[in-house]
This record gives structure tokens, sequence and C-alpha cells, in this order.
């Protein structure tokens, strides 16, 4: 082969893009049970980088203050955090319980005013947090593995048995 040829192709092989394979993502999933409204679902939120509307009005409403049944769009955010949380425990396919989620302004202040200890102005009530656990989980792990992401806020309450997860500014507490 010619020098001048061979030198040639190598160079054109060297310049030319090399388009990578994006691996392919498994979709997210959740699976959440409330446990005031004993109300279950099971959805695929988010394919790549899409999430999916249909799936997200379903959290939306499944995530509802019951005591009033308004709704409020969650913070998608929200749902990565779960789904991360559980896939670092290394358990794709783990039901969340959720204690609280969305709360209605007449329902942050009732409970504050009841001495429930809520925030004034807490991201429930923006769609932004959920105080979750696992049936068969010390919620120890589930702080851990929240706290390891290192994004938004993790409470943690062992005398009522939930961890507290939220798309805030990073911070944590124990109450």
């Amino acid at each position: 082969m010619n020098r001048r040829y061979f030198l040639g192709l190598s160079l054109s092989a060297m310049a030319a893009p090399v388009l990578a394979k994006k691996p392919t993502e498994r979709p997210r999933a959740l699976s959440l049970h409330h446990m005031h409204t004993d109300e279950k679902i099971s959805v695929v939120y988010r394919e790549g980088d899409h999430y999916k509307r249909s799936a997200l009005q379903q959290l939306n409403y499944f995530l509802r203050d019951f005591r009033t049944g308004t709704t409020m769009p969650m913070d998608p955010q929200l749902f990565d955090l779960l789904h991360d949380v559980k896939v670092s425990l290394g358990d794709p396919d783990a039901r969340y319980e959720i204690l609280s989620a969305y709360r209605s302004p007449q329902t942050n202040a009732m409970l504050r005013a009841e001495g429930h200890g809520v925030a004034r102005n807490s991201m429930h009530l923006y769609g932004q947090a959920l105080d979750i656990r696992f049936p068969d989980l010390g919620i120890s792990h589930i702080r851990d593995a929240a706290l390891s992401l290192g994004r938004g806020g993790v409470g943690y309450y062992p005398s009522s048995n939930f961890v507290h997860v939220d798309t805030g500014n990073v911070r944590t507490w124990r109450a």
C-alpha cells in the first residue's frame, strides 16, 4: 500500500466523528401505596429524557391533599429522586408507602394549629415534598440513600417511622 494513501486514510479516519451509542436506559417507574387512602399506583412516568404527561397527571391526583381533594402539579424531579433512592437501595421495583404528599394551605394551617410540627412554609405546599418509607426496610437506609444523592432536603423522623424528601435546597434534619 502506498504510504501516502495510508496516511491520508488514517488521518481521515481520525478526523471522523465517533458516534457513541447512549446506553439504553430502563424506563423510570414508581410503585406507591398511599397510607391514608389505601390507594396504590404503579406507573412508568419517564422514558429517556421525556416525562409522560398522562403518568404525571395520574401521580398528581394520587398525591393530592387527601383531606380536601385538592391537587397540585408535583415536581417531576421529586419522582426522579424517589426512583434513584430505590435503585441505589438495590430494589428498582420497590413500592413506597406515602404518608404525606401535597398539602393545601388549609390542611397545612390545620396541622400547625393542632401542633403536628409542620413548617409554615412547608415544601409539601408546593408539590415538592413527600414523607415516605418502605414496609420492609428500616428508614435509616432510606435516609442514607437520599443523603448520598445530595439532592434536596432529607428529614429523618425515627419516632414517626418516615423520611421526608424534597427538591428544595440540600439540607438535613432529625426530629
